[in-house]
């Protein structure tokens, strides 16, 4: 299993509000986060380094090996994980308003689990085909969903900012999880929406079916949002499955 991940500033901000990172537990799995912040001069930045940095930390010295097991502990730790940044944002007046989305991938043996509050996204790559396996929790969507405005509409939409869950600001904090088989040659891509905002999903696939190194593939998806405008954050996480997956 080959992990990479590239965030960039962009050309538009001043600062990296985004958040990335991967870790490995004491059983030996694999746990790939990207997260962005919500808030800007108001600690958007710090929100999604306390998610990373704080539940990758806690991941490190878990011991579980089983899905089921982790969609407990990641349910647990996106509630304790919440109530920290509240209580962050109550303790320091620049940071009010502060919070963070969130994805993440857990792979196991031949199975991966991907979670996801907010708009960041996680995509699989099989066979050629490109799929988006999380919800955005956005307005937007919810305008989709109910026939109001067309997906391609909700690229341009004045509103498409707002999310309608997320990591602090709000007591609920409620994760989806979906767990999935993984198969050898499979390619996951985890992103801020810097990135899906600025490129298409056939850009995406080009660049995922290439045979370039994943970590490549990564400076390449952040490239051609760039040259689209840059307009936000910009982050690409991607894992490739190699041909050896254990099976139960």
């Amino acid at each position: 299993m080959d992990f990479a991940y590239r965030s960039d500033i962009g050309q538009q901000r001043k600062e990296n509000e985004d958040y990335v990172g991967v870790f490995k537990n004491t059983a030996g799995i694999n746990f790939a986060i990207v997260a962005d912040g919500i808030g800007g001069h108001q600690g958007g930045d710090v929100a999604s380094e306390m998610a990373v940095s704080h539940m990758g930390y806690r991941f490190e010295n878990t011991t579980f090996s089983d899905p089921t097991d982790a969609v407990k502990w990641l349910a647990a730790e996106v509630q304790d994980e919440n109530q920290h940044i509240i209580e962050k944002a109550r303790e320091f007046s620049d940071l009010n308003g502060m919070g963070t989305t969130m994805v993440a991938t857990l792979m196991f043996n031949d199975e991966f689990l991907m979670a996801n509050i907010g708009d960041s996204r996680g995509y699989l790559f099989r066979d050629g085909q490109l799929q988006q396996l999380t919800e955005d929790h956005s307005l937007v969507n919810e305008l989709v969903k109910r026939g109001e405005i067309s997906a391609e509409q909700a690229r341009q939409h004045p509103q498409k900012n707002i999310i309608t869950r997320t990591l602090g600001i709000s007591p609920d904090a409620d994760i989806d999880t979906n767990l999935y088989k993984m198969i050898p040659g499979d390619q996951l891509l985890l992103c801020s929406d810097g990135l899906t905002n600025m490129v298409t999903d056939q850009q995406l696939t080009t660049v995922l079916q290439s045979d370039q190194p994943v970590a490549d593939k990564c400076a390449t998806l952040i490239k051609l949002a760039n040259s689209a405008g840059g307009y936000d954050n910009i982050t690409a996480l991607i894992v490739a499955v190699d041909g050896e997956v254990a099976s139960k």
